[in-house]
This record gives structure tokens, sequence and C-alpha cells, in this order.
């Protein structure tokens, strides 16, 4: 079986031209031939504003087709250029997992006044108010979209809770105050309740929200001709419905629509706690292993690397998880701020994409370079390789040596299926290091090179099969056979 690869593809900051649809159809050629399966696209639903990344979702079914919120087109291009970059992708053999917000609604066309009572941001289930009135932003008609697709519309009734008064123009968790009004008692216990997180809170358990995106999930699915949704903030949203959801989009369209869900929580406990509970094929983002990577790269060789993968999802349920190193919320400037520093990408890169357990996901701003007002360089000439090697030679029964806190290596002994394949990785944080590893008699007299390029001997295999494989302090050198 091939080895497959994610590719997030937007960062925070791309430019807000309306042309990365056009991007992604030029590139999806090239992301093909690298070995990219995957690729998860920002959010193709209109925003509050034109220039939003998309996280403050408007209007579920404007995906660049309506006049609304100042535009027809989103940041990244109008539907029909999304149309196409679909279309190429498929052409190429690549998945596609369209990155979906269902917790929250921004950007409403008129406000209304409902009872509310104030809770206290740090514990949500601690009422500081008595009920009262306010002017909140919760009424969505669609003005620039009418009745196409839906003639649902949505007023208070339909959320849970909302953060502004437009009456004093103040800012606070207002929960709405009404008949099986309450948070849902199935999200992360954080704040002692972590449904509210921002704008105007969607309520699942109203039945006709619950009918309303179902149908979209669905409608979505088929007008895009999707394989996949990247879940936004899932520790947010009611585990019932986002299992109803899931479950709901399959039968719909295939039973193999994939999904996978953003828990940002380090705790490995909890994210084991939500595929438990969900009870439906579906992965999460390996949070702990990032935060791992975090904290190697800044404290550099007082980070024991043999413990690199403790308390990682990977370590515990490979086949639900996918690996990342950074994404558009770690990014420098972003909420979730926690950038790996760049000497250690490489090495990260090689912990995910070269080993056999886990999804991986390679990030934009790491493939293409991050723009914005401090741009930083793409790291293209270090990732091709690697993603080369995953596509071609990381095969086969892998052995670890994880036994130096500063020098760790594994090998990958290759298969029937994939001609030289096979490879050998080290990997320190310290001090040039040697790792004596075994690849078995069957391979003896076989030469190695670093395709890094960061050590330039070949390494032969002895009669036994075993090589003193280098690397370089702080780096990483991958070895594969020599033709």
């Amino acid at each position: 079986m091939d080895n497959y690869v994610i590719i997030q593809f937007f960062e925070w900051y791309v430019q807000n031209d309306g042309k990365h649809w056009d991007k992604l159809k030029k590139e999806a050629s090239k992301l093909g031939a690298l070995g990219v399966s995957g690729v998860w696209i920002p959010p193709v639903t209109k925003a509050s504003g034109q220039d939003s990344t998309g996280y403050d979702i408007y209007d579920l079914y404007d995906i660049g087709e309506f006049d609304q919120k100042g535009s027809i087109r989103t940041k990244y291009g109008t539907k029909e250029q999304l149309k196409e970059a679909v279309q190429a992708l498929r052409e190429n053999g690549l998945k596609v997992y369209a990155d979906i917000v269902l917790n929250h609604k921004a950007g409403a066309d008129e406000t209304e006044k409902f009872q509310v009572i104030e809770v206290d941001e740090n514990d949500r289930k601690h009422v500081i108010s008595e009920p009262y009135e306010i002017e909140g932003w919760t009424k969505f008609y669609f003005p620039g979209r009418g009745d196409k697709y839906s003639g649902f519309k949505w007023n208070f009734t339909h959320f849970t809770a909302t953060d502004k008064d437009k009456s004093t123009d103040k800012n606070s968790i207002y929960k709405i105050v009404g008949d099986g009004k309450d948070w849902s008692s199935k999200v992360d216990d954080e704040y002692n309740n972590y449904d509210y997180l921002m704008y105007a809170n969607i309520d699942y358990n109203n039945e006709a929200v619950v009918k309303e995106v179902k149908q979209w999930g669905v409608w979505l699915t088929k007008e895009l001709k999707l394989d996949g949704f990247r879940l936004d903030a899932v520790k947010h949203i009611d585990e019932d419905f986002m299992e109803d959801f899931i479950n709901t989009v399959r039968a719909n369209t295939a039973d193999d629509f994939y999904a996978v869900g953003e828990y940002w929580n380090a705790d490995v406990n909890k994210l084991e706690e939500y595929l438990s509970n969900m009870n439906t094929k579906m992965n999460l983002f390996d949070v702990p292993l990032h935060y791992n990577f975090h904290e190697a790269s800044l404290i550099g060789r007082s980070y024991d690397l043999t413990k690199i993968f403790a308390n990682s999802l990977v370590a515990s349920k490979p086949l639900n998880t996918v690996t990342f190193v950074d994404n558009h919320d770690s990014q420098n400037g972003q909420a979730l701020e926690s950038w790996v520093e760049d000497w250690f990408k490489p090495v990260a890169y090689a912990l995910i994409l070269l080993r056999e357990d886990g999804y991986p996901c390679i990030f934009y701003g790491d493939y293409y370079g991050i723009g914005g007002e401090k741009p930083v360089p793409s790291k293209k000439d270090m990732l091709d390789p690697l993603l080369m090697v995953r596509k071609d030679f990381a095969y086969g029964e892998q052995e670890d040596y994880f036994d130096h806190p500063n020098v760790i290596g594994w090998i990958r002994k290759g298969d029937e299926e994939h001609k030289d394949s096979g490879i050998a990785v080290v990997i320190s944080n310290g001090d040039e290091g040697i790792k004596n590893m075994c690849f078995g008699k069957e391979l003896s007299g076989k030469a190695f090179y670093d395709i890094t390029e960061n050590r330039k001997e070949i390494i032969t295999l002895d009669e036994e099969g075993k090589g003193n494989f280098t690397v370089q302090g702080g780096s990483v050198s991958v070895w594969i056979v020599k033709k």
C-alpha cells in the first residue's frame, strides 16, 4: 500500500486577491507527483468580510456565488474557481477535504432583542447577572442569496449565546434565556463548560438547527464532490450532534467519507476519550505531539528525544491520528501560537513523514512560505526530499533505536512492492551522532547515501546487514539505497 500525505493548502496570511483557488488548480499535478494524497482546503463559505480567513462563518450556502458581505468571491475566489480547483485535484488522484465551521455564526444581518444572563468567562456555569434584555446580532436572512438552496433563516432561538450587546456596546458572554436553553453537557470541560467559543453560538439542542446543518453538510459534499471534512473546533460542539452529522453525511454520500476533527487540547486522555465517545470512524489531529515538537525546538539538547512520542495520540491511536508540525493557528501571531523553531522543522517532518503510523499533514506555510508583515520563507527544498522518500522508500517493517536522549534513529526494512525501498533515519538535537542499525543479512553489502545531503559519505552494510549511520549535530539524515 502506498503512503498517504495531506497538505493543508492555506495559511493565515494568504493574499486576499481571489486567486487562491486558481493556485490550487495550478498546483494539483505537482502535489500528486510529490505523493500528496489529500488536500485540506480552507473554509469555502462566505465569512463576515472578504478579507477573512473564513472561520467567522456568515452563510454556509454561499461558497463564492452571491453578492454578500461586500463581494461575490471569498478571500480565496469564486464558486466557479473553487469547483475548477476541486476537479483538477480529483483528476490528479487527490482527495479533497473541506474545512467546515459548525460552532458559530458571525456577521449577522440585523440585531434583535431577547433575554439573557451573563456568565463568568472563566466559569461558564457561574451566572453573574439577573436576566435582562440585550440587542444582539443574531438575525441572519442572507439578502444576497434569498432562499436559494435553503429557506432557513436564523434568529436568537437558534443560538445559545452571543458576545455583544449593541444597545450598550458591551462585550460579554450573554447566555440566551429560553425553554430548553442550556450549554451542551457533551463538550470539553475547560472553563467548567466550553460550549461557548465566540460570536453567536449555535444551539444543537434545537431540532430545526440540527436538521438544517445536516442538510447543508450533505449538500456541500455533493455540490463540490468532496471526499471528507476537516471539522473545526469540535471540543466546543455537542458530541451527539457531531456523530449524527458525520453519520448522516456518510449515509447520503459514501461510507468511506473521511472526517478529521480539530480538538485542541494537549492532554492525550481528552483526545482518546473523545474518540471513544464519538463511536464513529474519525481521526483527530495530534495536538500533544505538536506541543512535544514545539518544546523540543525551544530547549534543544535538553530535550530527551527518546520521549518525543510520549503522551501523543499517534502512540496510542495510530489509526485515528493526523500528525502535523504546525498549522494556521500555531503560526506566529495567531491565537494558539506555538511555532516549531526552524532548526527543528526537518527533524519534526522526518518524524511524521518517514514512520509507519499516523496520517501526516504538511503545512502550506512551511511548503510555500508565509505572507503578511513578517514573512517566512518556503521550506520546499527541505520538504521535497522527505516527501519523495515517503512516496518511494519509506515502507516495510519499522525498527526503532530510541536509546540515547540526543541521538535517535529508526529503519524501515522495505518491501517487495517498492523497488529499493528501505530507509535509515538518524536525528540529533545535540552533537554529531552515530547509530549502528541492522537491516539483516539479506541487505548485506548494500550502500546507502544521505538524501538530505547533510552527510556526504556512503554507508555500506556489513555481512550482518549492519551499518554505522551518522548525523550532523542538531539535524536529521535520511539514508536510502544507492542505485
